[in-house]
């Protein structure tokens, strides 16, 4: 049994390290790429959290076997370079494809998101998404509009409210004025060391006074009469 090199080995490792940091992978064929087109390829990505790196197949079977990127083998063919992803897997895939664009040598074969596969057509599909933070952009705004709308629908209430109670007092004809309270006169004060009068005697108080002054005077007058009367005359009895 052969020995494996030490070069293989090491590569092997890197391979393991990278599957062990992302989940998320792109695999292109580079044939007829140069070194400096693919140094730019691998410049580029890099600014998006990818990593991109020329590979042998025998080599990436052997590291990726049993782990979440082992879907991505079926592309395994050819010279191959592999992307792997730490970033915006969607920025990635729009840049591979501008690329690949500009450099028709460089062809997306395919790739591995997850744990699942993804083909040339799901790599496409991901290039059309926005980018993460255009995605975050639009879902924060979408989550501020409704609050926005609470905001003024909140703000509106006390002036509809506000509308609607003057509309309703001119309808009545106007706010109705409160009565003026009733201002009693005060009573008029009697000056210090002055006592009030006392009420005048009614008729009826003063009518038996008169009967008894009347009663007392009737005898007196009976008995005048009675001393003038001349001797031997007898006076008439009163009736």
């Amino acid at each position: 049994m052969s020995k494996i090199p030490t070069a293989k080995v090491a590569t092997v490792d890197e391979l393991k390290a990278k599957v062990d940091s992302t989940s998320t992978a792109v695999v292109t064929e580079y044939r007829g790429l140069t070194v400096a087109e693919i140094s730019k390829i691998r410049r580029q990505l890099r600014t998006l959290g990818a990593d991109y790196k020329v590979f042998k197949n025998t080599l990436v079977r052997r590291a990726v076997t049993g782990t979440s990127v082992e879907p991505m083998t079926q592309f395994l063919e050819g010279p191959t370079a592999i992307a792997f992803v730490d970033g915006d897997i969607s920025a990635v895939a729009k840049a591979l494809r501008d690329l690949a664009k500009a450099s028709p040598k460089l062809i997306l074969k395919g790739g591995v998101l997850d744990g699942k596969a993804l083909s040339p057509k799901d790599i496409a599909a991901l290039a059309d998404l926005p980018s993460r933070d255009v995605l975050l952009a639009q879902f924060a705004g979408a989550l501020a509009s409704p609050l926005r709308t609470m905001a003024s629908l909140l703000k509106a209430v006390p002036q509809n409210f506000a509308y609607g109670l003057s509309a309703l007092l001119d309808s009545k004809g106007g706010p109705v004025a409160a009565p003026e309270a009733e201002i009693a006169e005060p009573a008029a004060e009697t000056p210090a060391g002055v006592e009030e009068a006392a009420p005048a005697a009614s008729d009826d108080a003063a009518t038996p006074v008169a009967e008894v002054e009347a009663e007392v005077e009737a005898p007196v007058a009976e008995a005048e009469a009675d001393s003038e009367a001349p001797e031997g005359v007898a006076s008439e009895p009163a009736e």
